[in-house]
């Protein structure tokens, strides 16, 4: 049962939504828990809040099947208050971060995610991923990782199945690419500039990208930085785009002209416009770091009810296919990135 905010604000339903909220709650803390007891052992976590709050709620899932009763909860949490994370998302990307990177270097970005997205769905479609799933791994892969996953998810009706299987795999690589990619610097003969780059076109999340230049040089973290933050700025446009075409949403949907306001769903109006709100100044800078830590949050608490929902059994099915299409669309993300180093004149 799909909830939505107009049908959430009913007094009868508020208290239909509150145990499966609190369920996801307690799965969202426990996640949190988990991630600083990483940072006291390890330094660091190796796995995001994120991550681990879609791992205990499937693994919860497991062990135990939610009564009736929270369902309306869970798949209110799941579906709706992601995408008020969007919409407070938008709040995070200022446009003039892009002009800052000067010309080439944005073109380089934007001509590397393009290539890196398109070139992901054809494998995963090649190696006989189901259209959604061809989209959440390439879109992973190509801009930020589960965060672009759990972006995309609900404007081409991906099910938390499909969720939780693509930001599990991209959540080992991203790790994986972290620890093998200063390895990279001397075997390519990179400059601090030329890896900062390489870290920001193809670690998944922004502070992996830190974990991953910050060792190698101050330098290389301020490149790989800037060019991350633009690299998710592209989040937008593709959002827009799988709006607009419809992508992933049945058989039928190139058949069926879905007048506009389905096909570009309110949430990608609201990301839209608290993006162009902070790109003109609109937004007060006090607001932005609570704007900021309150789409975090509600992103993680949305991939606990995600966890909530998966079913064990098909994630086994299809891991196969799926770490196979993540990997492949990883390599070919490294090779865009390294050619397009060959034509930057840094």
């Amino acid at each position: 049962m799909s909830v939505s905010v107009q049908d959430a604000i009913r007094p009868g339903l508020l208290s239909r939504l509150l145990p499966g909220l609190c369920l996801c709650a307690v799965v969202t803390a426990f996640a949190f828990i988990l991630a600083r007891a990483e940072e006291r052992v390890f330094g660091h976590a190796w796995l995001e809040t994120l991550v681990l709050a879609i791992l205990a709620g499937a693994a919860l899932r497991t062990l135990w099947t939610p009564p009736e009763r929270f369902a309306a909860g869970i798949d209110f949490s799941a579906r709706t208050v992601l995408e008020i994370a969007v919409v407070l998302l938008g709040a995070s990307v200022n446009a003039a971060t892009v002009l800052a990177t000067g010309p080439m270097l944005l073109g380089a970005i934007v001509c590397t995610v393009a290539l890196a997205l398109v070139g992901g769905v054809l494998i995963g479609r090649m190696l006989g991923l189901a259209p959604r799933m061809a989209v959440l791994v390439a879109c992973g892969n190509a801009i930020c990782g589960n965060s672009a996953i759990a972006a995309v998810a609900p404007v081409i009706g991906a099910d938390s199945d499909d969720v939780a299987t693509s930001i599990a795999f991209t959540a080992v690589l991203g790790v994986v690419v972290v620890l093998a990619l200063p390895v990279l610097a001397p075997v390519f003969s990179l400059t601090l500039q030329q890896y900062g780059v390489l870290a920001g076109l193809t670690v998944y999340a922004v502070p992996q990208v830190l974990a991953a230049t910050v060792p190698v040089s101050a330098l290389s973290a301020q490149v790989g930085t800037l060019v991350k933050l633009v690299r998710v700025l592209m989040l937008g446009p593709v959002i827009l785009t799988l709006a607009l075409v419809g992508c992933g949403r049945g058989s039928d949907a190139g058949k069926v002209r879905t007048p506009l306001r389905h096909l570009l769903p309110w949430f990608i109006i609201g990301f839209l416009s608290m993006l162009t709100l902070r790109s003109l100044g609109a937004i007060p800078q006090g607001l932005i770091p609570p704007l900021e830590s309150a789409a975090t949050w509600l992103t993680i608490l949305s991939m606990a009810a995600l966890g909530l929902g998966v079913d064990v059994r098909v994630l086994a099915r299809s891991s196969g296919r799926v770490v196979a299409a993540a990997v492949l669309a990883l390599l070919l993300l490294a090779a865009i990135s390294l050619c397009v180093l060959g034509f930057l004149p840094l």
